[in-house]
């Protein structure tokens, strides 16, 4: 068996089992498409519906102004919904302006963190938009920052806490940049060499080397959480690496490392080589922590105001079908060939649906391993910024809430999900809403306490 993880001569696909196409993938990508035309279709008819009964109750212009606005759309809505259940009146209303640039290139790297990002492209999400979307694979974060400061490309697949970062001036020069979604929530891991099978208490880690993707990544910070939490501290009793995640499995089998804390589906396929098994998925840390985000600089948007909405609209489109667990298996084939992940479909698929084998002879059934959760709540920077204060990565006063609504675009996320007839969350705390990690409650509002409450740190 080969070990490449960009391994193209391995047969990652059976062929189409209608006939109709030249393999599962192509035929996982039409019917995919089906689902979302009908979706499509069905989303304008609601409106149809919603539209016609609106003017059937209420024919006298006047009389219906005055009645939403006595009682407030949300409640009219609320109420027509009790009669016939429809989604918003609003939704896909907002007219498209013009596009200012088609051709555009992202860029992602193979993990399935990317994953809307990386189906929006062969489902036609971008072409629907009215653009024309080149999805590049790219080797590792650094390249992604430096091509993003570059303007080589135009938006990108970003490990969550880089635009916080990077709008920082931490680690490359100073450039605003922006969350525009989060690409998906879990889908991490601990995994560690089948050699310490024996030591799952991380007490017993001392000495260790670990690979996480990036400095600034939540693999870093959680894995820092996680080894702390244990009485240990991650920059004198472990060593940390920086390892692209393609890297990640060949360094395990090589002993250059004894595990990983890294983003699937490299987990799995250290499962699936049988040279690692997984120590705990990172939902079990904090279920709903986010990983990856989808993003752009200032510039771009400014420059490009209607094309950044028409990707935003695909992303979004594309994170909504991710989310749904019918179309996982269909996803993982159509993600998994050479030009995107270029994995065997079974290791992807485990990831995806949330059936897997954990290396210790167990086969679990998790079905949220990895969520597609496209909300960049404003909370979750200020937890990634107390990390960055708490480990050294950044000195000095912090205006934690200033930063976090800079770089994390909630409100154009809410206007955007709401123009698709997408469910957006109920949102009590005005963006801020609390988060539990490792039975530890995170308040946003108090920032500079809970660094203080960590017995290791380095400020």
């Amino acid at each position: 068996m080969s070990h490449d993880p960009y391994d193209a001569d391995r047969p990652l696909l059976m062929h189409c089992s209608c006939g109709r196409h030249a393999s599962a993938a192509e035929h996982a990508v039409a019917e995919l498409k089906t689902r979302s035309e009908q979706a499509d279709v069905e989303a304008e008819s609601r409106q149809f519906v919603e539209a016609a009964l609106v003017k059937a109750l209420f024919p006298q212009d006047a009389v219906r102004r005055r009645f939403l606005k006595a009682v407030g759309r949300g409640t009219a809505m609320a109420a027509i919904s009790s009669v016939l259940p429809v989604a918003s009146l609003q939704a896909m209303a907002a007219e498209k302006g013009p596009l200012e640039k088609k051709d555009l290139k992202i860029g992602f790297i193979p993990i399935t963190c990317a994953t809307p990002l990386i189906m929006a492209h062969p489902l036609g999400f971008y072409s629907k938009q009215g653009l024309d979307v080149q999805v590049v694979k790219t080797a590792g974060w650094a390249l992604i920052r430096d091509k993003m400061l570059n303007k080589e490309y135009d938006a990108t697949h970003f490990l969550s806490p880089m635009p916080v970062a990077i709008s920082l001036g931490l680690g490359a020069p100073a450039t605003p940049m922006h969350v525009a979604t989060i690409q998906n929530t879990n889908g991490q891991a601990i995994t560690l060499a089948v050699k310490h099978k024996d030591k799952r208490d991380p007490k017993d880690w001392k000495g260790f080397k670990f690979a996480v993707p990036f400095e600034y990544s939540m693999h870093n910070f959680l894995l820092r959480y996680y080894v702390a939490e244990a009485g240990l501290d991650p920059d004198r009793d472990i060593q940390i690496r920086v390892v692209p995640p393609p890297e990640m499995v060949a360094n395990l089998r090589a002993g250059n490392i004894d595990g990983f804390l890294g983003p699937d589906p490299f987990n799995q396929r250290a499962v699936f080589e049988e040279v690692g098994f997984i120590h705990l998925l990172t939902k079990d840390l904090w279920n709903g922590h986010p990983c990856c985000a989808f993003g752009t600089s200032a510039d771009f948007i400014q420059k490009n105001p209607n094309t950044f909405i028409a990707l935003y609209r695909a992303v979004l489109n594309a994170a909504a079908m991710a989310r749904e667990a019918r179309n996982r298996e269909l996803i993982a084939k159509v993600i998994s060939p050479q030009a995107y992940l270029n994995q065997p479909e079974t290791v992807v698929a485990q990831v995806l649906t949330g059936k897997f084998a954990d290396g210790l002879g167990n086969v679990k059934v998790v079905p949220d391993r990895a969520d597609f959760d496209p909300m960049p709540w404003q909370s979750m920077a200020v937890w990634m910024l107390t990390q960055m204060k708490r480990w050294g990565y950044l000195k000095g006063d912090v205006d934690y809430k200033a930063v976090a609504e800079k770089v994390f675009l909630l409100t154009d996320a809410k206007k955007q999900m709401k123009a698709l007839d997408l469910a957006v969350p109920e949102d009590k705390a005005g963006g801020y809403p609390k988060f539990t990690v490792m039975g530890k409650t995170f308040d946003p509002a108090k920032p500079q306490a809970y660094i203080d409450s960590f017995a290791i740190k380095r400020s």
